[in-house]
């Protein structure tokens, strides 16, 4: 009998094993200044089916705008990590608590609209995604110079909609390929 090891470049079907002892979705503390936010969803394939196992990872700056850094933007690193592992459930759902971010310097030291870095892993693919979750009715959104590279008619999928009968859950799905698919950045 011989062992074949599974493939380095994707994720594999170990993603719960590998990933549970590390998830996080409570990525502001609770005495993190800044308004409180609850961010839920869905992963959904390009067959249209729900992924019950990816993982999306989280990087955000404190309402500050300041990332965990020691040598944070504005001189002085963030209140909290800003940095948080989801996996999704049977139901390929996610679901994770934090704060409102405030801006941070982009290009050229333009500010840009509060949002949440996504990184998205699931099985069958060779590079993990990167994304973007931008808020909704934030006025900054129209002058962010990352959101402007998108073309208009696909901004909406990087924009959260707030949740019927909650001002503080937004809901933002991962369509990872097909009609309404999520804008994902190079990197």
């Amino acid at each position: 009998m011989s062992l074949i090891t599974t493939a380095s470049q994707t994720v594999g079907p170990y993603v719960k094993i590998g990933f549970l002892p590390l998830a996080v979705d409570a990525i502001a503390p609770k005495d993190a200044a800044g308004e409180r936010v609850t961010v839920h969803g869905r992963v959904v394939d390009g067959d249209g089916k729900l992924v019950t196992d990816s993982v999306i990872e989280i990087w955000q700056a404190d309402a500050e705008g300041r990332y965990a850094h020691p040598e944070g933007a504005k001189g002085q690193p963030a209140a909290f990590r800003g940095f948080g592992r989801i996996l999704t459930d049977g139901k390929g759902e996610f679901r994770f608590s934090t704060i409102k971010p405030g801006r941070v310097p982009g290009p050229d030291g333009a500010l840009q609209a509060p949002h949440l870095v996504v990184t998205v892993f699931m099985r069958g693919l060779l590079k993990h995604l990167l994304t973007r979750v931008y808020f909704p009715g934030e006025s900054a959104n129209s002058d962010d110079p990352v959101l402007n590279l998108v073309p208009a008619d696909r901004r909406g999928t990087l924009i959260a909609t707030v949740a019927a009968g909650s001002k503080s859950t937004l809901e933002w799905n991962v369509i990872v390929q097909g009609k309404n698919e999520t804008v994902f950045f190079d990197f």
